[in-house]
C-alpha cells in the first residue's frame, strides 16, 4: 500500500515501523472474514482493512476524530487477522501505534479518561488489586450481576510445593491472576514439582505491561518491562526457561525485545528475557514424555478454548489440544475456535456490550456438545467465560494437576 507519511511522523521510530507495515498490506480483504467485530457490526471501519485505512489517513496528516478513535477502540487486538493475512501484515503492532497517536490528538470524554486511568493504575498494582479482589469475593453474592461476573467465586488454591530441585524455571506471577484465581499458579507449580522441576517466584516482579500498552501507555508498559527484567535478571543463569502460564502475559514477555529495542541500557537484556519466555504448552511435552508419571484418564467430555494470545499472538496453534489428547483428555469439537471470546484484556470493561455478545457466542459454541468442563490457557478468557457459564471453566494446567494427583493416588492404592 503506497504511503506518504506526514512530516511530524516521517523518520521517527513509530513512522518507520508503521510505514513498513502499511506497505505490506495489499487491500485483499481476507482479514475481514475472520474479524470478530466486523462479523458483529458489518462496518468496514470495524474490520482490519478499514482500520488500516483510518490509521493510514492519520499517519499521512489527516486530523483524527472521535469516530476514528471509536473504531480503533472497538478492535479486540485478537490478531486473528494476522493469522489470516497472506502478506504478513503485523496489524497488532500497527494498531498500538495508531491508538497512541490518535489518543494524543483526540481528547476522550471525562468518564472514559477516568475509567481507563483506573484500569491502568488499579489492575497493574497488586497492593491495590489484591485487597480489592478479596473484598469483592467476600461480598460477591451481594454485588450487581455485572460486577459479580467480574469477580470469580473464592476457590481454595491448594498447597505450593516446598521441595527443591536442581532443575528450575522462573514463573512470573503477573498482576491479577494471583488474586483472582490463585490455584492456577499453585497447580502449575505442583505439575512442575511432579516432574522434578522447581518453580521460582520473584516477589519484586509485577505486571507484564500488556494492560498499559493496550491502553495507550507505551512508556508505562516499558517501565514495567524494565522492572521485570531487573527482578528476573539475577535468576536467569539458574533457570531453563521463563514459564508464563497466562498466554496474554506470555505474548507480552516474548515481545520485550521489540518493546525496548530503542533502549540502549535494556535492548540486549530484553532480547535475552524474551528468548527464554515459553508457554507451558511449548515446554511441558518434552518433560512429560521423559517423566515416569501415572496420569489418570478423564472420560468426561471437555471443551478447550484457545485464547487469541496463544493461537494468534504466540502462534501456538493446537499445541495444548494435542498435549491434552495425548494425556487421555476427551476433547469435543468446538466450532469457530479461532474467534475471540470477547475478553481481550480490559475490553470487557471498556466495550461491555460487544464483549458480552462475543462471550455468549463463544459459550454457545463451547457448550454445543455438553462438556463437563471448559478449559483454557489465559486468566482473562477463563474469568470472562466463567462469568456467563454454568459449566466450570478452568485452566488446563489445573486439570493436569488433578489428573496427576488422581494417578498418584491410584498408584498408591495399587501398591
Amino acid at each position: 500500500m503506497e504511503t506518504h507519511l506526514a512530516d511530524w511522523l516521517e523518520g521517527t521510530p513509530d513512522g518507520i515501523e508503521a510505514e513498513a507495515i502499511l506497505r505490506r498490506c495489499v487491500h485483499c480483504g481476507f482479514c475481514t472474514a475472520t474479524c470478530p467485530t466486523y462479523q458483529l457490526l458489518g462496518d468496514e471501519r470495524d474490520g482490519p482493512r478499514g482500520r488500516i485505512y483510518l490509521m493510514k489517513s492519520v499517519f499521512e496528516g489527516e486530523e483524527p476524530t472521535r469516530a476514528t478513535q471509536l473504531h480503533l477502540d472497538r478492535c479486540l487486538t485478537c490478531r486473528n487477522c494476522e493469522t489470516t493475512c497472506p502478506s504478513g501484515v503485523e496489524y497488532g503492532r500497527l494498531v498500538d501505534i495508531g491508538r497512541r497517536h490518535v489518543a494524543a490528538r483526540v481528547e476522550r470524554p471525562l468518564g472514559e479518561r477516568l475509567l481507563r486511568s483506573a484500569l491502568r493504575e488499579g489492575l497493574t498494582r497488586r497492593w491495590l488489586f489484591d485487597p480489592a479482589m478479596r473484598i469483592g469475593k467476600l461480598v460477591r453474592p451481594l454485588l450487581p450481576s455485572v460486577l459479580r461476573s467480574k469477580v470469580p467465586a473464592a476457590l481454595p488454591a491448594g498447597e505450593w510445593p516446598t521441595r527443591e530441585h536442581a532443575r528450575k524455571v522462573l514463573m512470573p506471577e503477573g498482576c491479577v491472576q494471583p488474586a483472582m484465581m490463585p490455584n492456577i499458579d499453585a497447580a502449575t507449580a505442583r505439575v512442575l514439582d511432579a516432574l522434578g522441576v522447581q518453580a521460582l517466584r520473584v516477589r519484586d516482579s509485577g505486571c507484564c505491561g500488556a494492560i498499559r500498552l493496550h491502553l495507550d501507555d507505551e512508556s508505562g508498559a516499558q517501565a514495567q518491562a524494565r522492572a521485570n527484567i531487573d527482578a528476573w535478571w539475577p535468576h536467569l543463569d539458574e533457570v531453563e526457561a521463563i514459564l508464563v502460564n497466562a498466554s496474554g502475559c506470555g505474548v507480552m514477555v516474548k515481545d520485550y525485545g521489540h518493546l525496548l529495542r530503542h533502549d540502549p541500557a535494556y535492548a540486549e537484556r530484553a532480547e535475552r528475557v524474551a528468548g527464554l519466555a515459553r508457554d507451558p504448552a511449548q515446554w511441558l511435552p518434552e518433560a512429560l514424555a521423559a517423566a515416569d508419571l501415572s496420569i489418570a484418564r478423564d472420560d468426561r467430555p471437555l471443551a478447550f478454548h484457545p485464547p487469541c494470545t496463544l493461537q494468534h499472538g504466540q502462534r501456538i496453534r493446537g499445541a495444548v489440544e494435542g498435549l491434552l489428547q495425548s494425556l487421555g483428555a476427551r476433547l469435543v469439537p468446538v466450532a469457530d475456535s479461532h474467534l475471540c471470546c470477547g475478553s481481550a484484556g480490559t475490553y470487557s470493561v471498556t466495550q461491555p456490550a460487544l464483549s458480552r455478545e462475543l462471550r455468549d457466542r463463544k459459550l454457545a459454541a463451547l457448550g454445543e456438545r455438553s462438556p463437563a468442563m471448559i478449559l483454557s490457557a489465559n486468566i482473562g478468557c477463563i474469568s470472562h467465560l466463567a462469568g456467563g457459564s454454568a459449566v466450570p471453566v478452568r485452566h488446563w494446567l489445573e486439570w493436569l494437576d488433578e489428573r496427576i494427583a488422581a494417578g498418584s493416588a491410584a498408584g498408591g492404592q495399587d501398591d
